[in-house]
């Protein structure tokens, strides 16, 4: 692999490009444990936005961050059945510590459930300690056995992990949906990725969940990427760890629960739904960096001069909030800079060479369309945020039709197979409702039931795949 550019096109290889861009960009490297990955400064910092973003959304309805250990004792997990079985392919395990070989073995945390309602178990009394609301960001190990990719299946993964007890069903459910729109603004407002939002069948929801709510996006492949999910736990961990309170009315009662969670995976979305045959292109909103100015000697000009533009620009555009980098390195030339800065996918450049300094004026290169103007020195940090809203609706709105064309309506199995290995894609059905049959599909397709439509719309045909009455109206997906 050469050390600059991509040499491959998306529409070609994507798994290639995506490799090339995610590694050259310096999103990421590869780690020394297989399936691991080092998180570098560009992609830390873009998840670093995201937590901030969904911080503020939380904590201003009640919710606080807390961390728990990574270390969890089997027997907490083996508490758990279902959960514990729904997992044990993927946990990785400590044996040992020092020298010395432990008593009981320790899980590596692959989610927090039980370790923190053991704790929730001693904290909640009364109906006073309700709601309990908490969230923290950590790192998870799951040891995946199947090809790895860097942010959208790795060993270790970085993610926030909500958890929540309440008095009532309904307030669970109300967590459930809140959450679940939190998360579609994240994704949507600053990720720029639309997606489709539903309910998880019985076979693919949550081990030990009454139901998931999910938020499937899809990728250029035809692939569908999980990007978050919104779980109401109901009464089973709280009846296994035995967490109940007494109600107002002396009654004791078991809490309601939810869990939810989004992950360092959708960085690898935002890659592949926005990236160029030139690199990265970041939505506005998120980007670490959101303008990058390169001034351009020119011999016999007067550098200083637009050095001295430069700085005053690069001032005006950080008065106003604006994140900017002054790219005066005199050891690269622009167009090395430019290169540089596209594959980083800065979301606009702002030029500045002799010419412009005479005419007082600069050029504006956008990230998104490669489109190129000229902007009069008074009107930069007006055109710079204009600009930077029209990058961030654009990049949305192309991801948005994306989606739509990547839906397929069919109403036999024929049709579907057809679409499936022909254009992928979401494949919108009706459904019987049949567990049997929606694992009949997956094995003979590979394909699953990403969600059950959460606009309740009404089956327009018969089952897609047995031919009985059809109860729901779905959308199928191979997935990553």
């Amino acid at each position: 692999m050469s050390d600059t550019g991509v040499t491959v096109k998306k529409s070609e290889d994507l798994s290639e490009w995506y490799t090339q861009v995610v590694l050259k960009s310096r999103m990421a490297d590869y780690a020394p444990v297989k399936g691991c990955m080092i998180f570098r400064e560009l992609s830390y910092a873009l998840w670093e936005r995201i937590q901030e973003i969904f911080n503020k959304r939380i904590k201003s309805t009640g919710h606080r961050n807390v961390y728990f250990p990574m270390f969890i004792p089997e027997s907490f997990l083996k508490k758990e059945a279902e959960h514990f079985e729904g997992f044990v392919p993927e946990v990785a395990w400590v044996t040992v510590g020092g020298d010395t070989p432990l008593e009981e073995r320790l899980a590596i945390r692959p989610t927090s459930e039980t370790i923190m309602y053991a704790a929730f178990s001693k904290w909640i009394r009364s109906w006073r300690d309700l709601p309990l609301k908490l969230n923290q960001w950590c790192s998870v190990v799951r040891w995946e056995t199947k090809a790895t990719r860097l942010f959208l299946r790795t060993r270790e993964f970085l993610w926030q992990e909500g958890h929540t007890a309440h008095a009532t069903k309904e307030e669970a459910d109300k967590e459930v949906m809140e959450i679940l729109g939190f998360y579609r603004e994240v994704m949507e407002d600053y990720l720029a990725v639309p997606v489709l939002v539903g309910k998880k069948t019985e076979n693919e929801k949550f081990a030990g969940a009454l139901y998931t709510m999910t938020l499937e996006a899809l990728m250029p492949d035809g692939k569908a990427l999980q990007m978050g999910t919104s779980h109401n736990l109901g009464q089973h961990f709280s009846r296994v760890f035995d967490i109940k309170f007494l109600d107002e009315k002396e009654k004791e009662s078991l809490v309601w629960q939810t869990s939810w969670g989004i992950s360092t995976r959708m960085i690898g979305a935002l890659v592949m739904v926005h990236g160029d045959d030139k690199g990265l292109v970041l939505p506005p909103k998120v980007a670490p960096v959101q303008v990058v100015i390169v001034p351009i000697p020119y011999k016999n000009a007067d550098s200083e001069a637009i050095s001295s533009k430069a700085k005053e620009i690069f001032q005006n555009l950080q008065d106003r909030g604006i994140t900017v980098v002054l790219d005066d390195r005199t050891e690269y030339t622009p167009g090395w800079k430019f290169n540089e800065w596209e594959l980083k996918g800065v979301p606009i450049r702002i030029e500045i060479g002799p010419r412009d300094v005479n005419q007082k004026q600069v050029m504006f290169a956008r990230r998104d369309t490669h489109a190129k103007n000229a902007v009069k020195e008074e009107e930069i940090v007006k055109t710079t945020e204009k600009m930077l809203d029209e990058i961030q609706i654009c990049l949305f709105s192309r991801a948005k039709k994306s989606l739509e064309d990547g839906i397929s309506t069919v109403k036999t199995y024929d049709e579907f197979r057809k679409f499936l290995n022909e254009k992928g894609g979401f494949i919108e059905a009706s459904w019987c409702g049949d567990s049997d049959c929606e694992a009949k599909v997956k094995e003979e397709t590979g394909a699953t039931i990403r969600l059950i439509s959460s606009e309740k719309e009404k089956p327009f045909s018969k089952c897609v795949h047995c031919g009985r009455e059809a109860k729901e109206v779905v959308y199928f997906a191979r997935s990553y």
